[in-house]
């Protein structure tokens, strides 16, 4: 399976491109937010989607989101040589939902809104709007497994394809939840840091690190058994679950090493061929334990590091995608587009863009509930 096209809204604006040199950048995407800091009478650094979108498709700028990331993503594989087949399905990656709409719906509106508007809210109903658009009629279904989800709707799409379910999918992972009252919890958890930029703060791999800072995106890719031109192949993946708590990672790390240890045996992958670590990179203590822990003990410390947190923020329910989508870019334009290192770091962590050697990328997630994942990525 190839990644045919792709689309991409960030805290760096509306576009693939936009998304791109806002890496290459090596500057953060997160700006200093009003009101989003302790008590709502402090800033904070965020890295929000700026307005934009399509206003036809949608009064909601997640719904615009979802939507302009999506027909990016279609149109961007079309312009490459994709042709869709008779069956195109649809899986779309969330956690929260229309958390901003939902938050209008009973603070504002009380719960009463005219049936067209109410529908809005229901997750089922971006999907519905992308595929009249398109006439697409696959399968289509909402998947969520915390900030797991968009590796695991990769690893869906994947399966649809290998079962026979669809001729290609559209697989898009929307994350528009960095609001004040859910910065606030995150904070509180010791997970998220809104006080100081974030490349002060979110530091994976490196001395000083603190934890990540929130971002928001709707990322979209076109996967498919036939393109002229892809991106790169999805070569396999995996999922687990600690079922050990609800926001800590089991200290054993077993169950992440089982994980990453089935994505590469569906991939047809040695451990020792993977070049280069697509890390969760939150810049948590334990997210930094268990990563360290996985490269030293599976991997040997030999692939190149890599993380987008510290640049893109932490989008949730989106992050994978985020970070699928610069690892397929860096395939296509031959640069790794790493953070800069501004500490102390692992010896294997890449400083900035990087040229890209080629070879087997693996890209490992973790989400709250125990959530492993990881997506196994190679030339197409």
């Amino acid at each position: 399976m190839t990644i045919a096209g792709i689309g991409a809204i960030s805290g760096y604006g509306w576009g693939r491109e936009a998304l791109w040199q806002g890496l290459l950048s090596g500057k953060s995407a997160a700006t200093v937010q009003p009101g989003y800091g302790a008590g709502r009478d402090e800033n904070a650094w965020v890295a929000l989607v700026p307005e934009g979108g399509d206003p036809a498709v949608s009064t909601s700028r997640y719904g615009r989101a979802m939507h302009d990331s999506a027909r990016e993503a279609i149109e961007d594989a079309l312009a490459r040589g994709w042709r869709p087949g008779r069956t195109v399905g649809l899986v779309h990656a969330i956690v929260l939902g229309d958390v901003v709409n939902w938050r209008e719906f009973y603070l504002r509106d009380h719960g009463h809104r005219r049936s067209r508007d109410y529908m809005r809210l229901l997750p089922s109903t971006p999907i519905s709007v992308l595929l009249q658009e398109y006439g697409f009629h696959g399968p289509a279904i909402n998947v969520s497994a915390a900030c797991s989800s968009a590796n695991v709707g990769l690893i869906t799409a994947r399966d649809w394809l290998e079962r026979g379910r669809a001729d290609d999918v559209i697989c898009v992972a929307t994350d528009m939840s960095a609001t004040p009252d859910m910065v606030e919890h995150f904070v509180q958890l010791g997970a998220a840091v809104t006080d100081v930029e974030p490349l002060e703060a979110c530091r994976p791999f490196q001395q000083g690190s603190r934890g990540f800072s929130m971002g928001e995106a709707s990322v979209a890719f076109v996967l498919s058994r036939e393109a002229e031109m892809p991106y790169c192949a999805v070569r396999g993946g995996a999922m687990t679950n600690d079922a050990y708590h609800v926001v800590s990672v089991d200290p054993s790390h077993e169950h992440i090493f089982d994980c990453a240890q089935l994505a590469m045996a569906d991939a047809g992958v040695e451990p020792d061929e993977v070049a280069y670590f697509n890390a969760h990179g939150t810049g948590t203590r334990q997210c930094d334990l268990a990563e360290r822990d996985l490269l030293t003990h599976l991997y040997g410390d030999r692939p190149h590091i890599y993380a987008v947190k510290p640049l893109a923020g932490h989008c949730q329910g989106a992050a994978a995608g985020i970070e699928v989508a610069a690892a397929a870019l860096g395939y296509d334009r031959g640069v790794v587009p790493a953070a800069p290192i501004v500490a102390p770091s692992h010896p294997g962590l890449l400083d900035g863009p990087t040229p890209f050697e080629g070879g087997i990328t693996a890209k490992l997630s973790l989400g709250m509930g125990g959530n492993n994942s990881m997506v196994v990525l190679g030339p197409a």
